[in-house]
């Protein structure tokens, strides 16, 4: 779990680079992530949303809230990863994908990302008025460099006091937050 925790939110090379180093594994990041992409093509796909997305994002669309989207994926594994889920993509105001967006320099930790999302917005929030739901540590990190909330949601087997400090809220679940809590319209019942 500790090289999954690394890697995750990072741009692809980064992230390879990560997963090779500390596997000591004899390739160079190229033919890892030609082997990468092929194992993607067959699994993403399938991918579910996280218990509580759906409702989420549905929610704060209906709500007139603005959401997008900031990864750390590559056009072409975003697609795949959301392809069985395009009505509700199609929901959000736009998508940041750092791993090939020319704007953004850095991937996650740092805070590009996601001050690139908010500056997309036609009103060019203030950081402090963002909140980022967030699975990884990396992630929890750009948020808080960015001067953002975030409620994140770590991966189940993730320590998560190395970054509680960090997060604005900590779930277990998608499922478990309330939008009221951060000012936004309640779910109805």
């Amino acid at each position: 779990m500790d090289i999954k925790v690394k890697q995750m939110g990072r741009k692809e090379p980064e992230a390879a680079k990560v997963v090779i180093e500390s596997l000591d594994l004899p390739l160079t990041v190229d033919q890892y992530l030609q082997m990468s992409h092929e194992q993607q093509e067959k699994l993403f796909p399938s991918v579910e949303l996280l218990p509580g997305a759906e409702r989420l994002v549905k929610h704060l669309h209906k709500n007139g809230v603005p959401i997008a989207t900031a990864t750390g994926s590559h056009t072409q594994s975003f697609e795949l990863k959301t392809s069985g889920h395009k009505d509700l993509f199609s929901l959000f105001h736009h998508c940041v994908l750092s791993g090939d967006d020319p704007e953004c320099k850095h991937g996650k930790p740092a805070p590009d990302c996601f001050l690139l999302a908010a500056q997309r917005f036609p009103d060019n929030p203030d950081p402090s008025k963002v909140l980022v739901f967030e699975d990884a540590p990396n992630g929890v990190e750009a948020a808080h460099a960015a001067g953002m909330q975030c409620v994140w949601i770590p991966h189940k087997g993730i320590n998560k006091e190395t970054h509680r400090h960090l997060a604005t809220l900590v779930l277990e679940s998608l499922e478990d937050f309330r939008p009221e809590m951060f000012g936004l319209p309640p779910y109805d019942s």
